[in-house]
């Protein structure tokens, strides 16, 4: 009997020690950042898999959506609430692409590496408008080559 607990010790240590040495990025949501007005900072992120992303509304009025054709296959899209925070498990290599739906018309995206960019390709081809056209083509500019 005693020997099924330590297994069982042992496994969820095993576990919580994966957890642990998964990290959160911070993404804050502002009117006006290091790179001019209604930004996601920092706007791009290079994460493991199994990291989060916690996007954190700083300013009020902001939201991170992901966009269709630009999260890797098999991962969940994902939709916060205006000033609301939103925190994202990254369970899928690949690329994301993030919108604030009141301000991507005004160039407020992110891109969100994990891992190998698998769906770089396809997530480069979606169609963008305005400043968020530019802001992605210097985004996915970002991505390492390689890998």
């Amino acid at each position: 009997m005693n020997y099924s607990i330590a297994i069982a010790a042992a496994l969820a240590a095993s576990v919580l020690a994966g957890a642990a040495q998964a990290a959160d990025h911070q993404v804050q949501m502002l009117n006006k950042g290091e790179k001019g007005v209604m930004v996601f900072q920092p706007d791009f992120v290079q994460a493991a898999l199994g990291d989060t992303v916690t996007f954190v509304p700083t300013d009020k009025g902001h939201d991170a959506e992901s966009i269709k054709g630009m999260i890797p296959d098999g991962a969940e899209p994902f939709k916060g609430k205006p000033g609301e925070q939103i925190t994202v498990t990254l369970d899928k290599k690949g690329v994301y692409g993030v919108k604030c739906t009141p301000h991507y018309g005004m160039g407020m995206v992110a891109l969100i590496v994990v891992g190998k960019p698998v769906n770089l390709a396809q997530a480069a081809a979606v169609k963008q408008s305005g400043k968020a056209k530019k802001a992605f083509e210097a985004l996915l500019a970002e991505v390492p080559a390689g890998n």
